[in-house]
């Protein structure tokens, strides 16, 4: 895994490249998510939000600011093509990336911690979130007590799985009303981009949106290394 600073590094490159703070939306949020689950590398999508950028700066009639990153989706995904054809046939170092066995355990006893305190929900759902903090304070003593560099890799996988199942729990036990307002202000926030996407693209989005509504109604974490 290269970027584990993934999502502020291109939060930042956003603002930066756009000359003011703009906080990024829920919609941008899950566009990031989207990009990290397709495996687009970090340096392809700072790349498409350059050439997204720099084309909008060449327009001669600015009608209105670049909002969301939703605008750049077409040139980061011309971007990845590129930086995938130059990558052909190199090796990743799978050590290239380090994060100290300290810092790990402690990102997993803060998410155990924010989900023990979680009361809100069916009886089933409370039962998978707190076997889930459980096995985060196990994975943090586990790291605490190893001399050798934590497999992150490894561990990357048994939070991808940890979330899948959390992910399940919260869309089968949520209501109707929250599936639908979470939809309607996806939809009105993808409105003015649905050109720059597919068909699938935008089902991606409009999932990763509610995943992320969900977690926030509950006050759950992600538990994706990539938000250490």
């Amino acid at each position: 895994m290269e970027h584990f600073s993934y999502f502020s590094e291109i939060e930042e490159h956003f603002q930066r490249r756009r000359g003011s703070i703009l906080i990024c939306s829920p919609l941008d949020w899950a566009l990031m998510e989207v990009w990290k689950e397709a495996g687009i590398p970090l340096e392809a999508v700072l790349r498409g939000i350059d050439a997204a950028f720099d084309k909008y700066d060449r327009r001669v009639k600015k009608s209105r600011k670049v909002n969301s990153l939703a605008y750049c989706q077409q040139e980061v995904l011309a971007a990845m093509e590129d930086v995938n054809e130059a990558a052909m046939g190199s090796k990743r170092d799978p050590g290239a990336t380090s994060i100290p066995n300290a810092d790990v355990a402690a990102y997993f006893e803060r998410n155990a911690l924010q989900m023990e305190a979680c009361r809100d929900g069916a009886t089933p759902l409370l039962a998978l979130i707190a076997e889930q903090a459980a096995t985060l304070r196990e994975l943090a003593g586990q790291c605490k007590a190893s001399e050798t560099p934590a497999d992150l890799e490894e561990l990357e996988r048994r939070m991808t799985v940890m979330e899948e199942k959390l992910f399940a729990g919260l869309w089968s036990h949520a209501s109707d009303a929250e599936l639908m307002d979470a939809r309607t202000q996806a939809e009105r926030e993808l409105a003015p981009y649905r050109g720059k996407m597919s068909g699938a693209q935008i089902d991606q989005l409009l999932r990763q949106y509610g995943n992320k509504r969900l977690l926030e109604a509950h006050n759950l974490p992600r538990l994706s290394l990539f938000y250490l």
